[in-house]
């Protein structure tokens, strides 16, 4: 039962094994801004290319992310970071989409 007690050297905000995930971390950062930067342009008609490319890239990395995520808190920040992304991207799209139509 001695094990169950060990004491962890590190505690890390984005890996709950103790491992280091730069490439997941890195992703998991991208996916978040970009759903952010979706989100909040999507309220602006006339930044409806912003929004749409930004909500695109953003589905993308996140869908990458979820693919190689190894931890829950990774998993949870991208699909806030995804959900955010889709609506950003669906509203730019319906505003004039991805060309600027």
């Amino acid at each position: 039962m001695a094990q169950a007690f060990r004491p962890q050297a590190s505690i890390s905000l984005l890996a709950t094994d103790g491992k280091p995930h730069p490439l997941q971390d890195t992703l998991m950062v991208v996916t978040v801004v970009l759903g952010a930067v979706a989100f909040v342009t999507a309220f602006f008609h006339n930044l409806h290319l912003l929004t749409s490319w930004a909500g695109l890239i953003g589905i993308l990395t996140g869908a990458y992310g979820q693919f190689i995520s190894v931890t829950t808190r990774e998993r949870f920040a991208l699909i806030i970071g995804l959900g955010a992304s889709a609506i950003g991207f669906y509203l730019g799209m319906a505003h004039g989409g991805l060309f600027g139509a």
